[in-house]
């Protein structure tokens, strides 16, 4: 759960020059160092990823930096990518003080929790089980959320990590040697034959893949029996 004292962090991205890293960090920061190398080395390939999805980011880096952060902020609003209000600027009125500056007393009731109603479909057996529980179908159905999710999170974690490794393998090393091979190994999560097939790659591609791959190339058998993937 997220709140003003604990705020997410904007998501980190990478740029590579080829196969050498040149950036990595806010996609602000990343995208003006790329427009800087783009320009004194028009001929070179770049590409930007973000750091845990490997979604490539494509952007038009032409213009000036102004012009380059307010398209990546349009396109990106979720990356944080311009620069947050100074400190020194005035401080929005709340709606909810009165014209003195006092707060107004809260009313009775339970705290907002950020709790959004949609429809639910189930069968009658269904609903007639969730109102039998405590706190009724609401909060029975939470915790059955809550602990599947608990229960299928190394799994998860496995899923996105061969999926982020994959991606970042096509797009930096699909041409290389041992890439299928290397493919083959990481959905089985062997980590050595992995290592192996890699270690010719740049250095800065492994560094960077054996990162993403870390969920990935947990062995099978140290998961759940639920956790397991199916054959």
């Amino acid at each position: 759960m997220t709140d003003a004292a604990h705020p997410v962090s904007p998501p980190d991205f990478i740029a590579f020059e080829g196969p050498r890293c040149l950036a990595r960090g806010p996609l602000a920061d990343v995208a003006l160092q790329v427009k800087a190398a783009t320009e004194a080395r028009p001929l070179a390939r770049f590409m930007v990823f973000n750091a845990l999805s490997s979604e490539i980011i494509d952007y038009d880096h032409r213009g000036s930096t102004d012009e380059v952060l307010a398209r990546l902020a349009l396109a990106h609003p979720l990356a944080q990518v311009l620069a947050p209000a100074s400190a020194s600027s005035p401080t929005p009125t709340s709606d909810a003080s009165t014209d003195n500056g006092a707060l107004p007393r809260s009313g009775p009731g339970r705290p907002k929790l950020g709790v959004v109603a949609r429809e639910v479909t189930l069968l009658p057996r269904h609903w007639a089980w969730l109102a039998g529980q405590p706190g009724g179908a609401s909060v029975a159905l939470r915790k059955l959320v809550d602990q599947a999710r608990k229960d299928s999170l190394a799994h998860d974690q496995r899923r996105l990590s061969q999926e982020a490794s994959y991606r970042f393998m096509s797009a930096m090393a699909g041409s290389l040697e041992g890439f299928e091979e290397a493919a083959r190994s990481l959905f089985a999560a062997d980590r050595s034959r992995f290592e192996v097939l890699i270690s010719p790659w740049p250095a800065d591609i492994q560094t960077h893949l054996l990162q993403l791959a870390q969920a990935a190339l947990v062995p099978v058998n140290t998961l759940n029996p639920s956790e397991q993937p199916h054959a």
